[in-house]
């Protein structure tokens, strides 16, 4: 033990049992901390003169704190990469902590990630009070106030060399909701030297506690005030939603904080609800709910002045009104919103694919993975490249892998790169991974059913810290990736068999799009049109025994079909003989084999397509009339999908059929 380290054990142990302690303490310690030294001997049983190493949770501990906060992490994430901008190259790192004190996301320096983790400013680290003592992290969530714990402020003397900034961030329902924190192995002596520290973090856990309020109150009327009008519409203070009536239902902590004290009402439990919940807008505002028309970005924001009804203080008040009331007031005049061009340039009016390219035109820029499941050829890729294609990454790289065509032995070199000299084989120069060539843009992992194992365990480390180890590295490197993955594997069922790990499928399956096989979609049309172009033409005879085949190869069939007639045709027109020999004859390829029966209610063997299915049929209660309107098919193909997935009506008839 360092001679600092016993000097500091003996000052926590006189200030916390001496009835009187020494001025000089009390001096060099300020109240909020002197306090949590209070809490941590006489609350929670801590003993000062046992040093503790920072605790880091095992990884599956640490993966069900962060799926709790992953809505959450995923809107923050860019305030913590701004704020790491901010303090790069000064020693600081960036952490963010849940309500327990658990860090589930993280920025630093890579190559201190050794000396990091081993003093706690690490992903996984937990930091409460009840644990690691007087800390930033673990102070901010007992009192629910920004503060820094600066070297010998810490408890336990383990800790006194480091300087911790910490902010919470608060839901719109006044709860605690994380902790933004910024810290340093090393600092200047002074605790004055952080204060910048702590108005970055303050400015920051406010822009993130925003970006979450936003998020959260779409559907409301939201309250931007401000006490000056040029900031009102661009950087408000305060944030209120209110409903339908013009009751609060949710609100950011600087508009809790105001309208506390507004009111009179005394400070609340940083852990409860708030108090102001429920409160009429009039009780409030010397106003009316209903004329906040008044107040819409329409009118300069000078002219939209409120008042508070109690104190009578003027702030400047923009109102935005509930997305879908504005969505309804313009249904009449505007058509829904457009597919994306490189979406909508995927079918021709399929009514399946059709409902799926509308829900992915509304998650193109979400930051959630995305998994594709259907038959091989049947448009995985350019589904994956459309949706790259309508994003916001879409100047970035797209970078495909196909998992299982690359050998086995060259996969993990492959994905995450390697050093010179790293294996048998890998050559003087160092190679960067698909992974990092990916960075800022999109990951495609096609058929990621067929990678191997023990690459998947690698594959969720990248998905979960967003870095990435070439083979041969000390350290990390940050990337910035979207993934898309696509399988024709059933991947629960390989779950279950042991084959694919079921943290990655779940950390994948962000959402699942189902492609429909050629043979059921109804525009092959569009589709060979759109192939042959304008100047080849189909006779009536190969147009038929086009639409008769059962496509098993899908689209990559299609295409090598019309490219062979194109290329033997004559006279720019395709003729049934033009086709290629064995065509949609008893030489053609047979359609895939259903699957394995299964029991209707019984649907955990069935593929995604068919589990899709599954929930259409029963919330029909198995109407199949009902499902094929539904699903814009007629009722025979909703029989063939039904017979290739191997699932059967419970009912021996067809009840309801009509």
């Amino acid at each position: 033990m360092e001679l600092r380290q016993r000097e500091h054990i003996d000052a926590v142990v006189e200030l916390t049992t001496r009835s009187v302690p020494p001025q000089a303490l009390l001096q060099q310690h300020d109240a909020v901390i002197r306090s949590s030294w209070q809490r941590c001997v006489h609350e929670h049983g801590l003993d000062p003169t046992r040093m503790q190493e920072a605790r880091i949770l095992p990884w599956g501990e640490l993966r069900e704190h962060q799926e709790r906060l992953e809505d959450f992490t995923q809107i923050a994430r860019h305030g913590l990469t701004a704020l790491y901008q901010q303090v790069a190259g000064t020693g600081y790192v960036v952490l963010l902590t849940d309500a327990q004190g658990v860090t589930v996301d993280y920025l630093g320096d890579p190559n201190s990630g050794v000396s990091l983790r081993r003093a706690g400013l690490y992903l996984g680290a937990e930091w409460t009070e009840t644990h690691a003592g007087t800390c930033a992290v673990g102070t901010a969530l007992a009192t629910g106030e920004a503060l820094t714990v600066h070297q010998a402020d810490h408890f336990d003397a383990t800790h006194i060399p480091l300087t911790c900034t910490a902010a919470p961030v608060f839901d719109s329902s006044g709860r605690l909701n994380a902790i933004l924190d910024i810290s340093a192995l090393v600092s200047p002596g002074p605790k004055a030297s952080q204060q910048l520290a702590l108005q970055l973090v303050k400015i920051y856990a406010h822009h993130i506690e925003n970006a979450q309020f936003a998020r959260a109150h779409r559907d409301d009327w939201i309250l931007k005030l401000n006490a000056a009008p040029a900031f009102v519409d661009v950087n408000p203070d305060y944030l209120i939603a209110l409903d339908a009536r013009g009751r609060i239902v949710g609100h950011n902590h600087r508009a809790r904080q105001m309208l506390e004290a507004e009111l009179g009402l005394p400070a609340a439990d940083p852990q409860g609800e708030s108090p102001l919940l429920g409160r009429t807008f009039e009780s409030l505002f010397d106003a009316r709910f209903d004329a906040l028309g008044q107040y819409l970005y329409a009118r300069p924001s000078e002219q939209r002045v409120v008042t508070l009804a109690r104190s009578g203080d003027a702030l400047f008040l923009g109102a935005v009104p509930p997305i879908e009331r504005i969505a309804s007031a313009s249904r009449s005049e505007a058509p829904a919103a457009a597919i994306p061009a490189p979406l909508a340039a995927l079918s021709g009016g399929d009514a399946a694919l059709q409902r799926q390219l509308q829900r992915a035109a509304r998650l193109v820029d979400s930051p959630i993975n995305l998994l594709i499941h259907g038959e091989t050829g049947s448009g995985k890729e350019y589904f994956a490249k459309a949706l790259h294609a309508a994003s916001a990454r879409s100047r970035r790289p797209f970078i495909a892998v196909n998992c299982a065509a690359i050998p086995e032995t060259l996969i993990e070199s492959e994905l995450f790169g390697h050093l010179p000299g790293s294996f048998s084989g890998a050559g003087s120069k160092a190679k960067r991974g698909l992974i990092q060539e990916s960075d800022g843009g999109t990951l495609f992992l096609d058929e990621i059913g067929d990678m191997p194992r023990e690459l998947q365990s690698r594959l969720l480390r990248v998905l979960a810290e967003r870095e990435v180890l070439a083979i041969g590295a000390s350290r990390a490197v940050p990337v910035d990736i979207r993934v898309i993955s696509a399988t024709h594997h059933p991947l629960e069922r390989l779950v279950r068999e042991g084959r694919f790990r079921e943290d990655l499928y779940y950390r994948l399956n962000g959402a699942l799009f189902a492609l429909p096989p050629l043979r059921e979609r109804g525009d092959l049309d569009w589709l060979m049109r759109k192939l042959l172009g304008e100047s080849v033409a189909l006779s009536p005879a190969a147009r038929e025994r086009l639409h008769a085949h059962r496509w098993p190869g899908n689209l990559r069939e299609l295409r090598n079909v019309l490219e062979y007639a194109r290329a033997v045709c004559e006279g720019g027109r395709i003729e049934a003989h033009d086709l290629p020999d064995g065509f949609g004859g008893e030489g053609a390829q047979p359609a895939a084999p259903p699957l394995q029966h299964v029991h209707p209610n019984d649907p955990h063997h069935l593929p995604p397509e068919g589990m899709l299915l599954m929930q259409y049929l029963r919330a029909a209660s198995w109407n199949l009339s009902a499902v094929a309107r539904q699903l814009g098919i007629s009722r025979m193909t909703l029989y063939r999908r039904m017979a290739r997935l191997g699932i059967q009506s419970p009912n021996r008839r067809d009840v309801g059929e009509g």
